[in-house]
This record gives C-alpha cells, sequence and structure tokens, in this order.
C-alpha cells in the first residue's frame, strides 16, 4: 500500500485526509479518500444535510482561441452551438467506432472559452486524443490538471453552506450553470443526486475552504460514498457503465449524442449503431436476496450467459440489493426475469429502472 501510495499522485489536500484519519486508497493515479467516518454514515450526511468532497484528482483542460466552439463541436457527442456563457454541457467524446474515450462536462466561460473537466483516470489518454485532433483548428489548447484543486460540497445545505461559510455568493446559479467569482470556478452541477457545487482553484484556496468547512462541522466524504450516491441515481462511472467498448447509446445515454448536429468524432458509427440497434443494453436488476451483486458478476438467462453487472451495492437509501448490468438488448425489457451469478450460486433478480433513488437537483 505505501509503495503504491509513493507512485500515486497527491492531490492539494492529501495532508489534510491523513490527518482526519481518512482510509486512503489508490484511485485513478492518485491516492485517495474512501472514507473517514464510514460509507454509510457519510452517504446518509450528503442525503439528508450536506458532505464535502476532495475531486481535485480530476482533470481540466482549455479551450480558446478563434475555432474553439468548432473544435469542441468536432470532439464532443452533445451540441453546443450558439451556447450561453455559464452554460455546462454533459456528453461523451468517442472514437470513431462509437466506444467511448471519456464522459465529460464543457463549461462556456466565455466567447471562444471553454472549460473541460475530465475523469482523472483518463487524463493522460484524453489530453493526447485532444491533441491529436487539434489540427486544423486555430485554437490554444492547454491541460490545466495540475494547476487546479477542487472540491465538491453536496447536499440538500449545500447552498446555505457555500453562501454563510465561505462567502460565495452561488444562490442564482441554476443547475448545470457555471460563474467565476474573481479567480474562483464555481458550477452547480454534483455527481449524488443531490443538490451540489463545485470549487475550481488555485490549490492553496482551497485549502483554505476545506479548512473554513471542516471547522464547521462539515462531514468529509470519501470516494466510496461518492459511488454509492451516484450509483443509486443511475449515473454512469468511466470503467464500468462507459468504455472504449461500451458505447452511450449502449449505456443508455443517447439524449447527450446529438446525431441531427452537423459533424463530431464517432457519428457516423452512433448513427448507424442507432439505426440497427444496439447488441447490448445498460439495464437495472433488483435481487429478490441481500445478495449483493458485484462488477464483472455474470447475468443469466435461463442458465446462460447474457452479460455482467457493472456496478451492483445493497443501497443505503433503499436498503435493497440491486445493480447495473450490461446485457444482450433482447433481454432489457422491464420486468424481464434473470439470474446473476454470485460466486458459486445463482439469485434470482429481474430488470428494472436504473434510478433506484429519486434525483433531487435543484432546477
Amino acid at each position: 500500500m505505501m509503495e503504491q501510495e509513493l507512485k500515486d499522485k497527491r492531490t492539494c489536500l492529501y495532508d489534510k485526509h491523513v490527518e482526519l484519519g481518512a482510509l486512503m486508497s489508490p484511485f485513478g493515479g492518485f491516492v485517495m479518500p474512501i472514507q473517514y467516518a464510514g460509507i454509510a454514515e457519510e452517504h446518509k450526511a450528503v442525503r439528508e444535510k450536506v458532505g464535502l468532497f476532495d475531486v481535485s484528482h480530476m482533470g481540466e483542460v482549455t479551450v480558446r482561441g478563434k475555432d474553439a466552439e468548432r473544435y469542441v463541436q468536432h470532439i464532443f457527442t452533445n451540441d453546443i452551438a450558439n451556447a450561453p456563457v455559464g452554460k455546462i454541457y454533459y456528453g461523451m467524446m468517442c472514437y470513431e467506432h462509437g466506444g467511448t474515450v471519456d464522459d465529460l462536462l464543457v463549461y462556456k466561460m466565455g466567447e471562444n472559452d471553454f472549460f473541460l473537466v475530465i475523469n482523472a483516470a483518463n487524463i493522460d489518454k484524453d489530453w493526447a486524443w485532444m491533441q491529436q485532433h487539434a489540427a486544423g483548428f486555430d485554437i490554444d489548447l492547454q491541460n490545466c490538471s495540475d494547476a487546479y484543486g477542487q472540491i465538491a460540497v453536496q447536499g440538500p445545505e449545500s447552498e446555505q453552506v457555500m453562501e454563510t461559510i465561505l462567502g460565495i455568493p452561488c444562490g442564482e446559479l441554476t443547475f448545470y450553470s457555471v460563474k467565476t467569482v474573481g479567480d474562483v470556478i464555481v458550477s452547480r452541477t454534483g455527481y449524488t443526486g443531490e443538490d451540489g457545487f463545485e470549487v475550481y482553484a488555485t490549490p492553496e484556496y482551497i485549502r483554505q475552504c476545506w479548512d473554513k468547512l471542516i471547522a464547521a462541522g462539515v462531514q468529509p466524504c470519501g470516494l466510496g460514498c461518492r459511488d454509492t450516491l451516484r450509483f443509486e441515481v443511475g449515473l454512469p462511472l468511466y470503467g464500468d457503465e462507459l468504455a472504449e467498448d461500451i458505447t452511450p447509446l449502449m449505456a443508455g445515454l443517447g439524449m447527450f449524442v446529438k446525431l441531427d448536429k452537423e459533424e463530431f468524432i464517432g457519428k457516423e458509427a452512433l448513427a448507424k449503431q442507432k439505426e440497427e440497434g444496439v447488441a447490448k443494453k445498460l439495464v437495472g436488476i433488483e435481487l429478490a436476496d441481500k445478495a449483493i451483486p458485484r462488477h464483472g458478476y455474470t447475468v443469466l438467462k435461463d442458465g446462460q450467459p447474457i452479460g455482467e453487472v457493472t456496478t451492483g451495492y445493497h443501497t443505503i437509501s433503499t436498503d435493497k440489493s440491486v445493480c447495473m448490468a450490461l446485457i444482450e438488448s433482447q433481454y432489457a425489457a422491464l420486468g424481464t426475469e434473470v439470474e446473476i451469478q454470485i460466486r458459486k450460486k445463482t439469485f434470482a433478480g429481474k430488470v428494472v429502472k436504473k434510478l433506484f433513488y429519486e434525483k433531487r437537483y435543484k432546477k
């Protein structure tokens, strides 16, 4: 563990996590806090009050210049044409064959000025891919991942905490919008199903914010409950629900793939896939038993393999054993009875919606 920690990067808040006694573990090339008080306690703090996450491991790329919008349109599945300044878009970058390079957020910071937020484990790969496809565009492309620290304040009390403890006015921000306060970038997206904010700033400023929030009694939260929270509301994690061999259409994210826009990398393959139908679909599965289906476990129909679990938990909010799984499309209809192989036993389940808990964003 210690040898691995030396190989992995540390965020600007690493020493804060150690001081608080967090359980640390490698994730996405960084050593990150998995839990502090415990996953269930941290999960409930976000659902009921407010929680604080270190997400400084995420990557940031800026795209500026005359062709900035045209370039982002070229690499991004969603449509940002004529987007208003301050708007955030979710979508994917895809390979020519339609598989997913990464899922990301695109922030429109100004005319010809975009801020892209990418997954920690994919920073090097994404950056190389973005550079590879920048030829012919009049842009200034910068990987700013090491320049920013980032915290996420999540939960029904997050707006109050942001304004009273951090002194950051954010009440006017609507869902999926962004603004700058001096050199600080503040957005309202969330990856938990609850109302929440993200703060991007220098490592020094992020450390100050962390100290103020901890001193005020805000619950620090690790990546353990970040995963249980996003899973309950059906949000994907790259490497589980999205991958080089999993297209956005297979993952049920077609609403973020705008096939009617002029062009983007992977459009032709995805248009063909939509027309012909996907071979596999991402579904929710609920088990009658309390056994926990984990990533990679086999999904069966009448004893025959039809797919695999991508993420599974016994949910903290609803007390049910559920999972997301990528299975053959012919078995994806709601109510279809399936089984999941868990170690040497099979457990009966049925296909349900991927939304295991209702989102409570402030729209």
